[in-house]
């Protein structure tokens, strides 16, 4: 009996990639520095005294040569320009010394690489898999696609802390918790929409749980009638979808707001404009095919004139669902340097708008206004793929556990007659071997074994496809929700 045998095979390597690769390459450094993104430089201090005709000042007291102060403690180069001021900003490549000291950088860097090796841990299982089916052994990639799904929630997680730290973002603390509160009251609205409408199969999940659990429950000598009702079952499920949507809520304006510029900045490129928007709306593409009359009953029940048979089966069906959120998310990682790009086209455009004011600026002000939008680059980049990682890895775990194939042919378990005479067999060889001094060891092998069959009757595939679908549709959805408040919040700011 092997309980790990080519998973730890395969992680075993993996690892030993990370730690000889990892200093070498770099995806996240790689999108960052060899897409051609580039960044604006502020005006120094003497640009701006030329253009706007401010003389240098003598000092007229002792200067502190070591922080730049004269003696009553001023700054000796903060003096005021006017914001009409004509200025020219001068654009730079991105290259690997200017963002390793940007904030979040390492956070960001550990998300996207450790995403890259848990693909291809997964990808290199499914394969394996797909020639010798998987039995006895633990399935190591879901471990991998787990943790790529906690440390972007973790992350996610740290960025919406920071609003509720600082005193100056009242608005911002505010805006996260009535979006969380409306994405509670949607997700208790949900989930009580029946299953013949939105097939997320929370439903079928909990009777299979229930079941499950109270004959293990049974069987170790306690009396239940199950875990928990389906009402606190579903109350708890609809609080963290609150909480996700209160994450989700300002990478989905971030969003909104690099996809709006986006457009803006490639009016005359209608190939890229046409895949900008095919990406802003895969999000919501993605929600219809878990709602039934929109989506399985019209491609796998109704037959059309002409044909013989429905569209698709029910096995490809399913197949091309999990395609199409792999599809969304390959779309959205190949757009993201036009959406970076456009955000760090931010620090022109609030030049340009500076022009339109009237009144005075200072330099320090001036500099910090442009400096800040490349200084907060990772911040924004964290936004952006956060979110996608959690849609993608939930939709494979979805795949996986809730035992799917990439082929569109169900995938048979093996019968319970099988499964109780490989028991039986294994059993006589322990107990032929347990004459031996080993039967000690062998005995603890075997009660573990059994715990393990025992788990696995109780989280069954219904368990799973209910819970990983619902997390997918739910993160596909405020996805794209967050996306369109954002859109709208630019539409209407726009036309004021």
């Amino acid at each position: 009996m092997a309980l790990l045998g080519a998973q730890l095979v395969i992680t075993l390597i993996m690892v030993s990639v990370i730690q000889k690769l990892s200093p070498h390459f770099s995806l996240a450094k790689w999108i960052l520095c060899s897409t051609g993104l580039t960044r604006y430089l502020h005006p120094t201090d003497d640009e701006l005294r030329k253009l706007s005709g401010v003389p240098r000042e003598k000092s007229k007291g002792k200067k502190d040569k070591r922080n730049g102060h004269h003696a009553n403690g001023e700054k000796s180069s903060t003096f005021h320009i006017p914001r009409s001021l004509d200025i020219q900003l001068d654009s730079i490549p991105i290259s690997s010394y200017d963002i390793v000291h940007l904030r979040f950088y390492t956070e960001y860097q550990w998300l996207v690489d450790f995403s890259l090796y848990s693909v291809i841990v997964y990808i290199t299982s499914e394969v394996y898999h797909f020639f010798f089916p998987l039995k006895e052994e633990i399935n190591l990639s879901m471990l991998w696609c787990l943790l790529v799904v906690f440390f972007a929630f973790k992350l996610l997680a740290s960025l919406t802390v920071q609003y509720f730290k600082s005193e100056e973002s009242i608005g911002e603390r505010s805006t996260c918790i009535v979006t969380g509160l409306a994405y509670l009251l949607i997700a208790m609205i949900i989930l009580i929409v029946p299953e013949q409408t939105l097939e997320v199969g929370l439903d079928k999940a909990y009777h299979s749980f229930n079941a499950s659990a109270s004959s293990f429950l049974e069987g170790q000598g306690l009396n239940s009638s199950g875990p928990a009702s389906k009402i606190v079952v579903k109350f708890f499920i609809a609080v963290s979808c609150g909480f996700l949507g209160a994450l989700f809520t300002f990478p989905g304006l971030r969003m909104a707001r690099m996809h709006w510029d986006s457009l803006k900045f490639c009016k005359d490129r209608i190939w890229l404009k046409f895949f900008l928007n095919v990406s802003f709306a895969m999000p919501f593409l993605l929600v219809l095919l878990w709602i039934k009359p929109l989506s399985r009953d019209y491609l796998t029940a109704r037959v059309f004139s002409g044909m013989s048979s429905p569209i698709l089966s029910t096995e490809a069906f399913e197949t091309m669902r999990l395609g199409a959120v792999v599809v969304a998310v390959v779309l959205r990682f190949l757009l993201m340097p036009i959406y970076l790009q456009a955000y760090l086209n931010l620090a022109y455009d609030r030049v340009e708008d500076q022009k339109k004011e009237a009144g005075r600026i200072t330099n320090v002000e001036l500099q910090k206004k442009i400096s800040s939008i490349f200084y907060y680059l990772c911040v924004v980049t964290l936004q952006y793929v956060a979110p996608i990682l959690m849609c993608l890895f939930f939709a494979l775990m979805y795949k996986t556990l809730g035992e799917y194939t990439w082929d569109g042919v169900l995938k048979q378990s093996l019968p319970l007659d099988e499964c109780s005479a490989d028991l039986e067999y294994e059993k006589s060889i322990l107990a032929t071997i347990a004459r031996t001094k080993t039967i000690n060891i062998l005995s603890t092998a075997q009660n573990f074994h059994m715990s393990l069959q025992n788990l696995k009757q109780v989280f069954t595939k219904e368990v799973y496809r209910g819970l990983f679908g619902f997390a997918t549709w739910w993160s596909c959805f405020i996805w794209f929700a967050a996306s369109s408040l954002g859109m709208v919040y630019q539409s209407y700011f726009t036309k004021s």
